[in-house]
């Protein structure tokens, strides 16, 4: 299996950080994207849930289509995972913040960690959760030092680097790029990341959104065409009127990540990949 280069030294210091002091918290949020719940998934899950409590919240919710995200929320319910979703940027989490209050011990405030990978909303969330005059504190007793504490509305909460699985299939880490959270440029280029995301949005029955968008008619047409008509869209032209490929990849990419695109889910529960199946 292909390995990737995009570890850096900081995330694998808060990984050996996170492991340590998970036995001083009561709970740990694991944030993943509601359009790719399993592709964004936490390589620390496992191990950490060996240790504490790990809950879900599927953000970015307004950007998935709605019934894919309900049958997420069943899939993990059946699995005895506790699971919520949210749009964070509506600020809205009264639901979680009920089953914060019934968690919280009685002699102290509820000790918790936020997790994900690059780019799933870890700190708007920690903001939501503490507050966004959220006061820094020092290190606690008995805990791994050097850490970001933060403390606010009876939760003392520690935020954590977006930790990537430096063993993924190099395809785990292309459709990740679609969705922000890995770096296009390390795995083939933008254009090349951007010519994926068009294949699988014609084979899932997504191309009507490309076509709303841009008025680009024909499906059958090669996707390297496609990506083309859409760069001389967003005026992505050098010298000759010709289209940077690599400029036009990249914000063909940030529409989508951004879901200006329409409402996409990536994947459902229980689906198979190419790059899994013996």
């Amino acid at each position: 299996m292909p390995r990737t280069v995009w570890f850096p030294g900081h995330m694998a210091k808060g990984k050996r950080k996170l492991e340590e002091l998970a036995k001083k918290l009561d709970i740990i949020f694991e944030l993943r994207d509601a359009r790719a719940p399993q592709l964004t998934s936490s390589p620390m899950t496992v191990q950490l849930s060996k240790i504490c409590p790990v809950y879900i919240v599927l953000t970015r919710a307004d950007l998935a289509e709605e019934g894919a995200t309900k049958a997420w929320l069943s899939f993990f319910a059946s699995q005895k995972s506790k699971a919520w979703a949210f749009n964070l940027l509506e600020g809205k989490i009264q639901s979680l913040r009920r089953d914060l209050t019934k968690m919280k011990p009685s002699h102290r405030e509820l000790r918790l960690a936020v997790v994900g990978i690059p780019n799933v909303g870890k700190s708007l969330f920690l903001n939501l959760l503490v507050g966004k005059k959220r006061a820094q504190v020092g290190g606690i007793p008995g805990v791994t030092k050097g850490v970001s504490w933060y403390k606010g509305q009876d939760i003392l909460a520690v935020d954590s680097p977006g930790i990537l699985d430096p063993h993924s299939h190099n395809e785990v880490h292309r459709r990740l790029a679609w969705l922000g959270s890995s770096k296009a440029q390390v795995i083939g280029g933008t254009d090349v990341v951007a010519l994926s995301l068009i294949e699988f949005l014609k084979e899932r029955g997504y191309w009507h959104l490309i076509e709303e968008k841009w008025n680009i008619e024909n499906e059958a047409e090669e996707s390297l065409i496609t990506l083309e008509k859409i760069g001389r869209r967003l005026g992505c032209l050098v010298s000759g009127g010709r289209v940077d490929f690599s400029l036009a990849g990249q914000r063909f990419l940030d529409t989508f990540s951004t879901g200006k695109l329409g409402r996409i889910t990536l994947e459902w529960p229980g689906e198979r990949y190419p790059w899994e199946i013996d």
